[in-house]
């Protein structure tokens, strides 16, 4: 088990973690739902999750910088960290259980008062999503995550990832953990 996250854990390269990027937001035309491709930087690894309608939405109008005319969700959690000086440090996609991926954002006080360390807030990984593109947060995925279940080399076509939905089907917990 790690230890408690500290401020400059993210800041620094981890072995654990590999920092990726949102590469689009496709529709699983065998599953009908939308998928977020997340890529990783250090090379050409896909991770493809299936996320809720709402949520892709939310992520496309983050994406194409799309201005709308009230705060959408995302959007008011983005007013509300500034609001109360806080910050989305990062958003890490940490575990997958029963085939749910799961992800944790880390959240700083930035009004500079001593010993603030980043909390973990519980998230599901499209909302995190959703939120680093409208806060620059990076986004990072464990690593056991990305060295199993990525698809590797060209961006994968629908039959690669109802592929990959069967293999995540078939996931245990113990499957990512030492």
């Amino acid at each position: 088990m790690n230890e408690p996250v500290k401020i400059g854990w993210f800041r620094k390269v981890n072995e654990d973690f590999v920092l990726c990027v949102v590469h689009c937001v496709r529709f699983d035309v065998f599953n009908k739902v939308p998928v977020v491709l997340l890529k990783d930087v250090e090379g050409d690894r896909y991770l493809p999750i299936w996320i809720g309608m709402f949520e892709a939405t939310q992520i496309e109008i983050a994406l194409e910088k799309v201005s709308v005319p009230r705060p959408m969700s995302h959007d008011l959690m983005k007013s509300i960290l500034e609001t109360f000086h806080l910050s989305a440090e990062s958003v890490r996609i940490h575990d997958i259980i029963d085939g749910t991926f799961h992800a944790k954002i880390m959240v700083k006080n930035t009004s500079g008062a001593d010993g603030n360390e980043p909390v973990e807030v519980d998230a599901r990984p499209s909302d995190a999503i959703a939120l680093s593109l409208r806060t620059d947060t990076p986004i990072y995925v464990a690593r056991k995550i990305i060295d199993e279940a990525a698809i590797v080399g060209k961006v994968p076509d629908d039959d690669e990832m109802q592929k990959f939905k069967e293999f995540l089907s078939d996931i245990k917990p113990g499957d990512f953990r030492d």
